[in-house]
């Protein structure tokens, strides 16, 4: 496996917790998925699995798309802890379709030593459809996190990546806002012979480089961070839809769209105070994405109340 031990930002956090050493028994996650055409319907075909991470049977509950299947990520583990890591590897086959979600929120809890790493592959076929649209990560107080995905797909496949990210436990005892060490996500897109498409990382560390400033996050506190891989048709099409600005100073929020180069498709950005409208403007960008692609949109939002 491809370890993100030696990345650059981890240096500062090389001591051992005082419980289970790092990468120990149990600290070790692993999920193998493969998703294969069967009819109308796409079934899953492979899966492996090594706790703390798990995952549900496959379900048919999208009345849109009848033949999704709908995964849901678990974890043992009440979050993300010290000395975890976490490798994700997906295979969606030739005409395959599939929708990934996580169970929760991801919390990446306290550390006081070492950090934690998560690196997700996912490799799609020719007309592969894959969504991964996981909850909100809560990064908490002093946490480290390191996250590297990388996407292999051929122009024909579509593939709709969405991450948000809150500041922290903002209404946990005084609030927790930007109050962890490191959070790091790297997104890296290629084709199937290797040409890369585009690589895009960011970087958090507040106490070293505050980030509620201007040019930075400002009075935002929650980012969220759209990525649709398609043809240039496609893409086209969505970013007709969805290419006007929106700024919404009452709520407050901030939505833009833009093409990523190498034709790979699109990138959408939304900043907010609270979770919530993050989340419906996500959601909002995926509706016009899952349109334009498949002809067929999502269901209702399902509603708690």
């Amino acid at each position: 496996m491809i370890s993100l031990d030696s990345v650059r930002e981890l240096v500062p956090y090389q001591d051992q917790p005082a419980q289970l050493p790092a990468a120990s028994n149990g600290k070790v996650g692993v999920l193998r998925l493969g998703f294969e055409r069967r009819g109308e319907r796409t079934i899953l075909s492979d899966l492996y699995r090594q706790s703390p991470l798990l995952v549900q049977r496959a379900l048919y509950w999208d009345e849109e798309l009848p033949g999704l299947p709908c995964i849901m990520i678990l974890t043992t583990s009440g979050g993300v802890l010290q000395g975890d890591r976490l490798y994700l590897d997906v295979d969606v086959g030739p005409g395959a379709q599939a929708h990934m979600v996580t169970q929760s929120a991801t919390k990446i809890q306290e550390m006081d030593a070492n950090y934690g790493t998560q690196l997700q592959n996912f490799t799609l076929a020719d007309d592969a459809y894959l969504e991964f649209l996981p909850e909100p990560v809560i990064p908490f107080r002093h946490s480290r996190f390191v996250s590297d995905t990388r996407v292999r797909l051929p122009e024909s496949a579509t593939m709709l990546y969405a991450e948000v990210l809150q500041p922290g436990r903002k209404y946990y005892g005084d609030g927790e806002i930007f109050a962890y060490d490191l959070f790091s996500s790297a997104l890296r897109a290629e084709r199937p012979d290797g040409r890369n498409l585009f690589v895009e990382k960011f970087v958090v560390t507040p106490d070293r480089f505050p980030v509620a400033r201007i040019g930075v996050m400002d009075r935002f506190h929650v980012f969220g961070n759209v990525v649709l891989l398609t043809d240039p048709e496609r893409a086209a099409r969505v970013f007709e839809r969805t290419a006007a600005p929106i700024w919404d100073a009452q709520t407050p929020l901030a939505t833009a769209v833009s093409r990523l180069p190498n034709d790979a498709g699109l990138v959408c950005k939304v900043l907010g105070q609270e979770t919530e409208p993050v989340r419906a403007a996500v959601r909002a960008f995926c509706v016009a994405a899952r349109e334009e692609v498949t002809g067929c949109t999502f269901p209702p939002a399902f509603s708690w109340r």
